[in-house]
């Protein structure tokens, strides 16, 4: 898998600045009250740092961007990056910085001055997401992002505070890995190993085959796969990091693995971005790994669902009914909306198995839900105003946009069936809505649930403050906050 660029923090040593070699980058947010490593830079640029301060261009710099003084006199250094942020910036601007400096790493090196800032940990984790790169099928030359080093007024404080940061962004990256892949790579079979390599971690994998998924009655998820070569399967991880005995949280992903629509095929253009549509499975994948590579203390199981929706002499047809494990029954009128079918049966189950104290289900469900928001919220449906609001307060404390959408009576009886206890689908209008209304049909009324629809925020078409163009991770950060925050503070 992708790793994010390792990155060391050592000791202030401003005698050592003429000598540093790749980029140099430097904070500043105006001409006055600079460090003392800006006041050393401008007497080795002769004045050039100072000029640049005082320049328009500085002054039009919004807090995270920056401007840079290439081939700067008095320094070996091939660029002066200076970056506008404030001594007391918050977590938003911080991480913005670290995004402008990860996005211009080479394979020199960066040393970033940040001496005393109080940002320093938040800057770092900026720069480790948006250095990433998903080259795994590239045959030419690989970006090399070279060595990354902070030099800070206490190091060893600095690199504990983050040492969190660091394991987000590798299940950022985990996850990131997991929805760029081509649905050749990415078959059911290899997305269960790779989560069953995380065993090494301290999780406990278990990989349900299909023989036992028909024992557990789960006929609309079989439905959905029954057309491809490639063998459905649902995949438990848990971590025991709480208290022992104690019912743990449940995150639960669509990974359809690729998605044709089935008999219902989808248009040409663009099917070839469906490799994305296990992004819910990918961010549950990313938030596990998470969990155990920074040992929380939590009692978490993540279950996945997947599946390929091919068409085929086997493939479910539109009109087919199939029966939930719950037991309801379900009219299948679009074959291309079999998300919510898998969902059903592993919300379902997590249920009945585990417990939850709380579930969160993700998935790419909608383009009903980009209609409604776009590209830079999730759809947020929940039958619990607590946990609904934790999460909200969750991403926006991570920078991760969240939407809550209404629901209601009157678009779960769009749902309603001439044959079956229920439709798989509501109509156009509402489309989002009337899907999460499907699941809740799935949910116990005694379980707090949340349903994130991230059809719109899983993958971007142009680069993003954290990620370059491509696979986001979006929601593995606001999801391990909710985790720290709701059972880790105590």
């Amino acid at each position: 898998m992708t790793h994010p660029v390792p990155i060391h923090f050592r000791p202030v040593d401003l005698d050592a600045l003429p000598r540093i070699t790749g980029r140099i980058v430097a904070f500043a947010d105006g001409p006055t009250g600079l460090t003392p490593a800006l006041r050393r830079l401008d007497r080795l640029t002769r004045g050039a740092v100072g000029r640049m301060l005082n320049s328009e261009a500085f002054d039009k710099l919004k807090p995270g961007e920056a401007v840079d003084l290439a081939w700067p006199s008095g320094l070996l250094a091939d660029a002066l990056q200076i970056v506008r942020l404030p001594r007391r910036a918050d977590i938003g601007k911080a991480r913005k910085a670290g995004g402008t400096i990860g996005r211009a790493l080479t394979p020199a090196g960066t040393t970033v001055l940040a001496e005393g800032h109080a940002m320093a940990a938040e800057v770092a984790f900026g720069i480790a997401m948006r250095a990433y790169d998903f080259s795994a099928h590239k045959t030419g030359e690989r970006k090399d992002p070279g060595h990354v080093a902070f030099m800070v007024a206490n190091p060893e404080a600095v690199a504990a505070a983050a040492a969190p940061g660091a394991a987000v962004a590798e299940g950022v990256f985990f996850t990131r890995d997991l929805v760029n892949e081509p649905a050749n790579i990415l078959t059911t079979h290899d997305f269960a190993a790779r989560l069953a390599a995380m065993q090494e971690l301290g999780l406990d994998v278990e990989i349900l085959e299909e023989d036992q998924l028909m024992k557990l009655g789960m006929g609309a998820l079989l439905g959905v796969g029954q057309g491809s070569e490639c063998p459905s399967k649902v995949v438990v991880m848990q971590w025991h990091g709480g208290a022992r005995g104690e019912a743990p949280f449940a995150l639960v992903g669509k990974g359809v693995v690729f998605d044709t629509g089935g008999i219902s095929i989808k248009p040409a253009a663009g099917m070839e971005e469906m490799t994305m549509d296990m992004g819910g499975a990918g961010v549950v994948a990313g938030v596990m790994r998470t969990l155990a590579l920074r040992k929380a203390r939590a009692n978490v199981v993540g279950l996945v669902g997947l599946v390929e929706n091919m068409p085929d002499g086997r493939a479910q047809r539109p009109g087919d009914v199939v029966r939930s494990m719950k037991g309801d029954t379900i009219e299948v009128i679009n074959t291309d909306a079999e998300g919510r079918l898998v969902l059903a049966d592993v919300l379902w189950y997590a249920q009945e198995r585990f417990k939850p104290t709380g579930m969160i289900d993700l998935a790419t469900l909608t383009g009903a839900i980009i209609i409604a928001l776009g590209h830079e919220n999730t759809g947020v449906f929940s039958n619990n105003d607590d946990l609904c609001n934790a999460f909200l307060k969750a991403a926006k404390a991570e920078g991760e946009g969240a939407w809550r959408m209404p629901m209601g009576d009157a678009y779960d009886a769009k749902l309603k069936s001439r044959i079956a206890d229920m439709m798989n689908v509501g109509g156009r209008d509402g489309g989002a809505i009337t899907a999460a209304q499907f699941l809740q049909r799935f949910v116990k009324p005694e379980t707090p649930w949340c349903h994130l629809d991230i059809a719109g925020t899983a993958l971007l078409k142009s680069d993003s403050t954290l990620a370059p163009k491509g696979a986001t991770g979006w929601g593995v950060m606001a999801l391990d906050r909710l985790i720290r925050d709701r059972f880790e503070a105590k």
